[in-house]
């Protein structure tokens, strides 16, 4: 038998982000409360950082710059106030308490157990930042898709096996892109686990998750019994077995849900112009010890220590770069949304992610990271960034209005309905066209249920009963 060696070069896109862009990316997309843990966390890993002082804020309430140096040197060169001399004494400062482990913490450290190509588990980490409270993705694979850089080379059907080995995980049903979705995974999981129910009751639970949830909701089981032609002690077993499954599988990392939410930003006028002002209440106090870093710049350390005090570095930069992007971001909404400002949700105009990614010169996923769990301060309200974009609809004017806009309409219609005759959706497509804005009564039925507002025949049972 003959071997033959040859040389040849071949040409391949590998999806490969450094760690230092990673950590930006990931920190963007934190909330204020996420942020805080991670900074948390970094202070008790790493004795090179250190909480700093209060910055400095201007009369605009914005983080004030030197006029020497950058937001990101003062960070690093803060003065010497508060800080200790020995290593010791500092460990005051942090806390004590361990941290509590987050959904996403969990999820990744079963990523890093898997044996999955990396790129694979890049692809899977990413999905899992992306995650909300309760465990969903509520951001479609497309969409994704569509937001990653093209050069990558990534295709859908990459993400797709990425998103199967997240909904692996534990625990069952995370990653689901809906109910009936998490409501599957949960099935699938316990069937493989063996839990002891006849296939029966599983084959009929699995039917009802995939296409009768809605009937189930309304507790009508002999008409859902009915439709799927199954005996009645079958269906109640079925139904006994999704109520044992969790529909948020997060809800176990979520913690105490907050009555409040501190906002990152605050909208205001000042000198008869709306500006985005940084809220200081939110922005991390931590610096790199400047006698330590003072010490290693004279002397020869370990490589340990180096890589510490690059880390260290690194996380005040990377902290440093969200807050800027999200300050560049929120002015770019406020010029776009003065109308909201002055006037209410009836004046947000439409606008999508691609017009401020245009705007400012970046990808649309920044700004998609950059307005997630972030909240501003307004005229009306504490709401969440991205509540600024919503798709346009056509007047008969031939002017254009936002889909936030238009689901306050449909609230403000309802809200003064009659409790003994609510408004249909065909009702309040004619209302609506009577004030210039024509849709249909699905699409009505769409931002109606988004705005969490109830069918006409749900409003006028729960009145009737109000009433009795």
């Amino acid at each position: 038998m003959h071997t033959r060696q040859s040389l040849e070069l071949r040409q391949q896109q590998q999806l490969a982000l450094t760690p230092q862009l990673q950590q930006s990316i990931r920190f963007l997309q934190l909330s204020t409360q996420d942020l805080e843990l991670e900074v948390a966390r970094a202070l008790q890993e790493n004795p090179l950082l250190e909480r700093g002082d209060e910055y400095d804020i201007d009369a605009d309430g914005a983080v004030a710059p030197d006029h020497d140096e950058g937001l990101e040197d003062r960070w690093l060169q803060a003065g010497s106030a508060g800080r200790t001399q020995s290593g010791g004494d500092d460990d005051t400062e942090r806390p004590e308490a361990p941290l509590p482990l987050s959904l996403r913490d969990h999820l990744h450290e079963q990523l890093r157990l898997t044996r999955a190509s990396e790129r694979d588990c890049v692809l899977a980490g990413l999905l899992i930042d992306e995650l909300d409270d309760n465990g969903y993705l509520p951001t479609p694979l497309d969409e994704i898709h569509d937001l990653l850089p093209a050069e990558r080379g990534v295709d859908a059907d990459e993400l797709t096996t990425a998103l199967r080995l997240l909904q692996s995980f534990d625990p069952p049903g995370v990653g689901a892109r809906s109910l009936s979705e998490c409501l599957l995974l949960q099935l699938r999981a316990r069937r493989a686990g063996g839990d002891g129910l006849d296939d029966d009751i599983h084959e009929c639970a699995r039917a009802i998750a995939a296409q009768h949830l809605s009937v189930l909701a309304t507790g009508n089981l002999n008409r859902l019994r009915d439709m799927m032609g199954v005996p009645m002690p079958l269906l109640r077993a079925a139904h006994a077995l999704l109520l044992r499954l969790e529909p948020r599988p997060g809800r176990n990392w979520a913690g105490e849900a907050a009555d409040y939410v501190t906002p990152d930003v605050i909208m205001r006028k000042a000198r008869d112009r709306w500006v985005a002002v940084l809220n200081p209440a939110v922005v991390p106090r931590v610096r790199v010890n400047a006698v330590y870093e003072s010490l290693m710049a004279r002397t020869q350390v370990s490589p340990e220590l180096h890589a510490q005090l690059q880390q260290a570095q690194g996380l005040v930069k990377s902290v440093n770069q969200r807050f800027v992007t999200i300050m560049r971001v929120a002015q770019a909404i406020v010029d776009q949304q003065t109308g909201y400002l002055e006037k209410g949700v009836a004046a947000m105009r439409p606008m999508v992610l691609r017009d401020i990614a245009q705007q400012l010169g970046l990808h649309e996923s920044t700004i998609s990271r950059s307005t997630r769990h972030k909240y501003a301060q307004t005229p009306w309200g504490v709401i969440e960034l991205k509540q600024f974009f919503s798709a346009a609809l056509q007047t008969d004017d031939g002017d254009a209005t936002s889909a936030t806009a238009v689901r306050s309409l449909i609230a403000k219609l309802v809200s003064e309905e009659s409790p003994r005759k609510p408004l249909s959706d065909s009702k309040i497509a004619e209302r609506l066209a009577a004030q210039g804005v024509v849709i249909a009564r699905r699409t009505v039925a769409k931002y109606r249920e988004a705005a969490g507002i109830e069918p006409a025949i749900m409003r006028k049972a729960r009145a009737a009963l109000d009433a009795g």
